[in-house]
């Protein structure tokens, strides 16, 4: 994905809004856990100040990916539907002390820069959406899964035959 540089704490200040489209197949680290390099990814990054007046950013991504289901080794279609903010801090110190203040965590606070990679952070939003396992509902043929449940005989089967009479 291209690189999309922004002055996090000026975007915030002025309430900057950029959105787009980035095909899956330019988000390298993404198309790593998908089954193809298919589909794209619908993103909107709106800078802004929280209640407190610390500086925010919403950023949302949806999309569909195809991923390999964990059951049935076959590629489905995963609707991405994401968003969070993301608080930011002038550096680690700074950034622990609002994520004390603020106290929820439902909000991200991060470390903002002057030249913050938004392609980045839009991937991040994408890849932490994923399912940990990814997986169908119901997986539509389960044949090659129920050939592995079959009824295995035991390796002593056998030797009840060698019994002497």
């Amino acid at each position: 994905m291209n690189a999309f540089v922004i002055d996090a704490f000026d975007f915030c200040r002025i309430s900057g809004s950029r959105e787009g489209v980035t095909p899956v197949a330019e988000m390298t680290r993404l198309t790593k856990d998908c089954a193809d390099n298919s589909g794209e990814i619908a993103w909107k990054i709106v800078g802004g100040t929280s209640k407190l007046g610390y500086p925010q950013l919403t950023l949302s991504v949806n999309g569909t990916v195809q991923l390999v289901c964990q059951r049935c080794l076959t590629p489905y279609a995963y609707a991405i539907d994401s968003s969070t903010v993301l608080m930011l801090g002038k550096d680690d110190e700074h950034a622990d002390e609002i994520e004390e203040i603020i106290n929820d965590e439902t909000i991200d606070v991060i470390v903002g820069s002057r030249s913050m990679d938004a392609a980045a952070l839009i991937e991040d939003e994408a890849l932490l959406a994923l399912p940990q396992v990814p997986k169908h509902d119901v997986c539509p043929d389960t044949a090659q899964l129920d050939a592995l449940k079959t009824e295995k005989k035991s390796p002593f089967a056998a030797l009840k035959d060698l019994k002497p009479e």
